[in-house]
């Protein structure tokens, strides 16, 4: 170390030897003092990314961290910022020393010790991340084309894997705040491949250790048949498929009520079959908005909101949101807490609301009724289909 340096060069130059010959653990900044007034400290590690060394930044901020990976040399740069403007104290770890750099007082010093830890870094830039539906181990994920016979995702079905297991992560507590007793039976309506019903039958056996009954229900009879061979075949004895139409499916004994992009007022028929069976839990990713778009765009009522609806990307999406906001109304009616929430990334699938309805002890709100009729009121709409099929 050149010690005719300023210190806060020695402490850096210090730092590029260690990244230099991978004795570099890990960098902190601590005791902030900028004008960033939300930053509190940051991390520094060494980490390969695709096939690269990097600096991996951690930000941490008062509500949210920010990562930045920078190359060697930039990362010096911007630490030597960061240690003027924004931090008093700077500690680097290495597997032969710690060198800690403070700036308080009149003048900044250095201090060596012994290394906190001899072993080196880990270089890996993304840890596994622990799914609750993992790759490996799950026939039914090959059969269904998810992944190879090894356990690996394929490369085209990687969006599908990350839907999947966003789908359980937000059902699984749903799930397992639903008394044993009154998690007998989950019917998916309208079911089509399978996908998140094998999931939800295999999270319910393998993590939760129940054996509740998973129902998929299905038009299609090719995928019917499809998805009970493969349930026998894969062993997920829990899990069957029926054939037939959402509307026509006796829900009596739905104590979970899940439907999935079923088209338009597909959706509706399934909410009305889980209010019908007194279900505890109602959740559906509404696909199409065709219904109540008709019915928009056919009342010739202008509104304050004229400027918009002259344009039909628009008018689409006002649809799917009014749609959607008076099915939580209709739900609140009948007594269900509801959320609506975009689900998983638009990069994945457009098909991203997720309507969550749970079932309260406190029964019907009427008041909900007077919101839903001021909103048809002002959108010119006659009727929800929804109403129609709860009996409205």
């Amino acid at each position: 170390m050149d010690t005719s340096l300023p210190k806060i060069d020695q402490f850096l130059a210090t730092l590029d030897s260690a990244v230099a010959d991978g004795s570099f653990v890990r960098l902190a900044l601590r005791l902030p003092f900028g004008a960033d007034e939300t930053l509190k400290s940051v991390d520094v590690k060494p980490a390969t990314i695709r096939g690269e060394l990097k600096l991996s930044f951690t930000f941490h901020h008062q509500t949210r961290d920010l990562v930045q990976n920078h190359p060697p040399a930039g990362a010096i740069g911007q630490l030597k910022r960061l240690m003027e403007k924004d931090f008093r104290q700077a500690f680097l770890f290495t597997t032969a020393f710690d060198l800690q750099f403070d700036s308080q007082g009149k003048s900044p010093r250095l201090k060596h010790t012994e290394p906190t830890s001899k072993a080196s870094a880990s270089l890996e830039h993304d840890r596994a991340k622990a799914r609750p539906i993992p790759a490996a181990g799950k026939a039914w994920l090959t059969e269904l084309g998810v992944t190879g016979a090894d356990g690996t995702v394929l490369k085209a079905a990687g969006d599908k894997f990350r839907q999947i297991n966003r789908y359980v992560e937000i059902l699984g507590p749903l799930l397992k705040a639903i008394p044993e007793d009154r998690l007998r039976r989950v019917v998916d309506m309208g079911s089509g491949k399978g996908y998140l019903t094998f999931a939800v039958a295999d999270y319910l056996a393998s993590k939760c250790m129940l054996s509740t009954e998973v129902v998929g229900v299905e038009f299609r009879e090719d995928l019917v048949k499809f998805c009970n061979e493969t349930a026998e075949a894969t062993g997920v004895s829990n899990l069957s498929f029926s054939q037939g139409t959402i509307e026509s499916f006796d829900s009596t004994g739905a104590d979970v009520l899940i439907a999935l992009h079923a088209c338009d007022t597909a959706t509706d028929d399934a909410i009305a079959k889980g209010i019908a069976a007194g279900s505890e839990l109602i959740v559906v990713a509404p696909c199409c908005h065709k219904q109540i778009r008709r019915e928009i765009e056919t009342s010739n009522r202008g509104t304050e909101l004229d400027f918009l609806m002259k344009h039909g990307i628009f008018v689409e999406r006002q649809a799917e949101m009014v749609t959607d906001a008076m099915r939580a109304m209709i739900l609140e009616h009948f007594g269900y807490s509801t959320k609506v929430f975009e689900f998983i990334s638009d990069v994945h699938t457009p098909k991203n609301v997720l309507i969550v309805g749970t079932k309260t002890k406190r029964g019907k709100d009427a008041s909900q009724l007077r919101k839903l009729a001021d909103a048809k009121a002002f959108f010119g709409i006659r009727r929800h289909y929804l109403e129609d099929v709860v009996g409205l």
